[in-house]
């Protein structure tokens, strides 16, 4: 067999085996129930603004934790492996990415969506309609 054959298995090998490690990625939202049974998985919901948050730069800057209420309603304490998010106590809606270990949701990322400051103008126009 030519030496360009083999090469060419070998790339055509390595592409479906980066394409199946890819495809294991996360790419629907779950809920709290869901991720007790599947490894990673992006929890979508808002924040539980009953209940505190802790973060100490002091202490140890890449660890905050607060409680989220996923879209069933269910509340659990999510812990982010990485510095607080700016601005995150203004957040409408939070998106997790991580696996629940016991009754906590270990987060390795974390994407908020603010209130827009066009909010405000957009319902007036609207309104002018």
């Amino acid at each position: 067999m030519k030496k360009t054959y083999i090469i060419g298995f070998v790339c055509i090998a390595a592409a479906i085996a980066i394409f199946l490690n890819a495809s294991g990625d996360v790419s629907t939202y779950a809920t709290f129930s869901d991720a007790e049974t599947r490894s990673k998985v992006k929890v979508t919901g808002t924040l539980d603004l009953d209940k505190d948050f802790f973060y100490d730069p002091a202490e140890d800057p890449n660890y905050f934790s607060f409680h989220m209420l996923d879209n069933d309603g269910v509340s659990k304490k999510v812990v982010l492996t990485q510095p607080k998010p700016q601005d995150f106590e203004l957040s409408e809606q939070v998106v997790v990415t991580g696996k629940m270990k016991d009754e906590v949701f270990v987060a390795t990322e974390v994407l908020t969506k603010c209130p827009s400051k066009y909010k405000d103008e957009e319902l007036l126009l609207r309104a002018e309609s």
